[in-house]
């Protein structure tokens, strides 16, 4: 037989295998470095232009970050703040190597599904990733108490208050003083000022915006982190219901967010938990396009065809249940995204049933499903066993090929889902929204 103390064991065994993984991965301090980038990368993946260009550039201005030079002289490497600086600096053919940025605040993506395995984790990180290689400043969310995405991002002590599950707390104690503050007398509201709400609550209400998000080692990419202690968010959630009828508890993160500046980020990415409920519907409500990742299997369409249903089913329910709790706050209702897209994940090309599955999803979902799948190679199965992304695996370290093979197959899916940002983007502002 065994209890809790089994449980427990089993945990501690695994943390001090993690703790040993991170030593290998990241470094002895056990704090996550970046790597450096070589000329070869950056001229073919990041600028597109030859490598012999670049090489002639930095010969032409040595006032250009000039990067460390092999030894064998061969090959120059660059760290991240190195490539933006060139980035702003070099243009080509009269053409700038910044990314292109519409005006108005941030693009949120949720990446959502309730089954487990479908690689959540894996396409939020690459995504972030992707981005920041491409000149974007990115803000990743965690919303997931398993905090996969947040140790890969080199995070690993992190207290339940600097979690979504803070910002829900703060949330609750600002909607509070502002409901209390709409009426003319304070003593005639039925609800709770937030000096009546429970001290830990009250404790984390006073937090700032800024206080939430943390650096990782890419230095344009921040996050909101998540920790194991944040799973009972879920039940502190319906507890702050029960406390405060007129809290529009799904409404928390999309006000948080409108406190940022509009130009601290340009993509906001969320990781979602494999769970419909209070964060994973805050993140939907935040959201401007739902990516939903799938694997190629049966279960995985039945999983994401259920989620897609009671996703739906949920926001319907919010829309018509909370309408005028929702205009009291100001929040819009029917949710609407600017897009859905379904994403393929572990996808081989050469097997017959990923092959069906694939024609399977478009025949029923049409042009929701991305055009590009990621496709499963060694460097994937890779990231998730050393927590480093494609992007962050060095490929002198297994054959280039392989990595070429696996960072082309992100690269595509993440060319598509910068397309689809941009253009959602671009038709806000022909709309005239400026993305508030």
């Amino acid at each position: 037989m065994r209890d809790h103390t089994h449980l427990q064991g089993m945990n501690e065994r695994s943390l001090a295998q993690q703790a040993a993984v991170r030593k290998a991965t990241f470094s002895p301090s056990e704090k996550k470095t970046l790597r450096p980038f070589s000329i070869w990368e950056i001229s073919q993946f990041m600028f597109d232009i030859p490598a012999d260009t670049l090489r002639k550039k930095l010969a032409d201005d040595p006032s250009l970050p000039q990067g460390i030079v092999e030894e064998d002289g061969r090959q120059r490497w660059f760290t991240l703040n190195e490539i933006n600086e060139l980035r702003r600096r070099l243009r080509f053919r009269g053409k700038t190597l910044m990314p292109t940025r519409p005006a108005g605040r941030a693009m949120r993506i949720a990446v959502s599904n309730f089954k487990g395995g479908v690689g959540k984790t894996v396409v939020a990180h690459h995504l972030a990733n992707g981005a920041a290689l491409d000149g974007y400043r990115v803000l990743v969310i965690d919303f997931d108490p398993q905090a996969t995405l947040t140790h890969s991002m080199g995070l690993v002590e992190v207290k339940e208050w600097n979690t979504v599950w803070g910002i829900m707390c703060r949330d609750l104690c600002r909607e509070a003083d502002r409901i209390v503050a709409a009426y003319d007398d304070p003593g005639d509201c039925p609800y709770p000022s937030s000096d009546e709400l429970p001290e830990d609550v009250q404790s984390i209400g006073s937090q700032r915006a800024q206080d939430f998000i943390q650096k990782t080692a890419w230095s344009t990419i921040d996050v909101i982190p998540s920790c194991a202690n944040a799973a009972f968010v879920e039940f502190a959630s319906a507890q702050y219901r029960a406390l405060h009828k007129a809290w529009s508890f799904f409404g928390c993160i999309s006000r948080y967010l409108d406190e940022l500046p509009d130009d601290q980020y340009d993509i906001i990415i969320f990781d979602c938990p494999p769970a419909i409920g209070y964060q994973s519907l805050n993140a939907a409500f935040a959201a401007d396009i739902l990516y939903v990742p799938s694997g190629p299997g049966y279960w995985e369409y039945d999983s994401t065809t259920s989620y897609l249903g009671q996703l739906g089913d949920a926001m319907e329910d919010i829309s018509s249940g909370f309408a005028s709790l929702a205009q009291d706050a100001g929040i819009t209702l029917p949710k609407k995204f600017d897009d859905v897209r379904l994403l393929m994940t572990r996808f081989e090309a050469s097997n017959p049933l990923h092959i069906a599955m694939m024609d399977a999803f478009r025949n029923v979902f049409g042009d929701d499903v991305c055009q590009n799948a990621i496709e499963m190679t060694r460097a994937v199965e890779q990231s998730g066993r050393f927590q480093q992304s494609v992007y962050e695996q060095d490929y002198r370290q297994m054959t280039r090929e392989t990595w070429k093979r696996a960072r082309q197959s992100f690269d595509t899916a993440y060319i598509e889902f910068r397309e689809t940002v941009l253009r959602a983007w671009n038709e806000r502002i022909a709309n005239g929204g400026s993305g508030v």
